[in-house]
């Protein structure tokens, strides 16, 4: 009888925010970095308290930032809030990896995705659904890009 065992590698989940002026939609991965899952839908306004708590309680070894940009590739007016608090992530995780995903076309796709599920009207007017879908496509891109070579841009 043919026995394999497969040592599993101890990761850290990687977290994508889809960060907004009012509300920031956060996604995560499963330990092995292999499945993307909406996390949570937080107020803009305390997103990094939320992220001290999470940050305590997971091990997590990636955040990747969506970087709004418009169709000419000018980023989008958010982005000077976003890079504030990119400083201010930073700053309170010295060395946790920081990394940036386009996400143009995000909100569309994730619409399109809950059209898809078969979901009602009135759930897909639920913005903090949608921004929660928006930030597990992000992380899905990302996960992608790291598989193929690297469309990412760490910080």
């Amino acid at each position: 009888m043919l026995s394999i065992t497969f040592a599993q590698q101890k990761m850290g989940r990687i977290l994508a925010i889809d960060y907004g002026g009012k509300r920031t939609g956060l996604a995560v991965t499963d330990p092995l970095q292999i499945i993307a899952g909406g996390l949570e839908t937080v107020a803009t306004s305390e997103l990094l308290p939320f992220l001290v708590r999470y940050l305590s309680q997971e091990e997590v070894e990636c955040i990747v930032i969506g970087e709004p940009r418009r169709m000419h590739n000018v980023p989008a007016e958010i982005e000077v809030k976003i890079g504030k608090f990119i400083q201010q992530l930073a700053k309170k995780f010295p060395n946790m990896k920081l990394a940036r995903m386009d996400e143009r076309f995000t909100s569309k796709m994730a619409f399109q995705t809950l059209i898809d599920a078969g979901a009602k009207k009135g759930t897909r007017r639920d913005k903090a659904l949608v921004d929660k879908v928006s930030a597990t496509i992000i992380l899905q891109s990302y996960l992608e890009s790291e598989n193929v070579g690297g469309a990412s841009k760490s910080l």
